[in-house]
């Protein structure tokens, strides 16, 4: 795995922070961000306060990556939200702040990301869809169709930066028990891994993997894709 500068959304716990840490013990210099602050300290660690769908927010963190390291080789868009919730009792405050964090952020650290890649002539952009839309799973139509158009948005960015030597890809974690998932009831996340192939819960290990391969440098021929874990297709 080759070493390089890597921003990781929403890497202040969960998935988000074993990312993080995964990467800074590969010898990356990693930049994470969350809405609260980390305590994840290492000298190759810089973490912002950022909602990842605020422009104003989030344009710093790219300054910062221009200036300080000269621009950026990875980006891993982990920040996302959900709620579980039948859609005729979902409000539309819901339905606004999950689109807001899953599909404009993903967007904009998507777009200013590039901005700083192909200044290097490549780079290398992850994306998190989720198993919950090839599943259509009762209870997440909002989530759902927010990762669904992650996943439309990483094919299309996948066409329009290939051009510039940047890669986009996503992988769909089953679920991983994190505080994504804890407010669920334990009967419908034991139906939920009833319909996987492999029926058990994710780990930050498993996403991590398809990361690694996605950022690998022997991956350049590989773009559009993605992969859902567990045997969800």
């Amino acid at each position: 795995m080759a070493e390089g500068v890597t921003l990781v959304t929403g890497a202040r716990k969960g998935l988000g922070r074993a990312i993080a840490e995964h990467y800074l013990a590969l010898g990356h210099f990693v930049v994470g961000c969350s809405r609260d602050a980390s305590d994840l300290e290492h000298p190759s660690y810089r973490h912002f306060l950022a909602d990842v769908a605020d422009e104003a927010a989030v344009k710093p963190i790219f300054t910062y990556l221009r200036k300080e390291h000269g621009g950026l080789d990875h980006l891993i868009n982990n920040a996302g939200i959900a709620s579980m919730n039948h859609a005729m009792l979902t409000p539309l405050s819901t339905v606004d702040a999950i689109f807001s964090t899953n599909v404009k952020g993903t967007f904009l650290f998507c777009r200013e990301a590039a901005r700083l890649m192909q200044k290097k002539g490549r780079g290398r952009i992850v994306n998190l869809t989720t198993v919950a839309t090839p599943l259509q799973l009762e209870g997440e139509a909002i989530y759902a169709a927010s990762k669904a158009a992650v996943l439309s948005l990483t094919q299309v960015l996948a066409r329009e930066l290939a051009p510039l030597g940047i890669t986009v890809n996503s992988v769909g974690p089953t679920p991983v028990p994190t505080d994504l998932i804890r407010s669920v009831p334990k009967a419908k996340m034991d139906a939920l891994l009833a319909r996987q192939a492999i029926p058990r819960f994710g780990e930050p290990a498993d996403v991590i993997n398809v990361i690694d391969f996605f950022l690998s440098p022997a991956s350049d021929f590989v773009t559009a894709q993605n992969i859902y874990l567990g045997g969800v297709v």
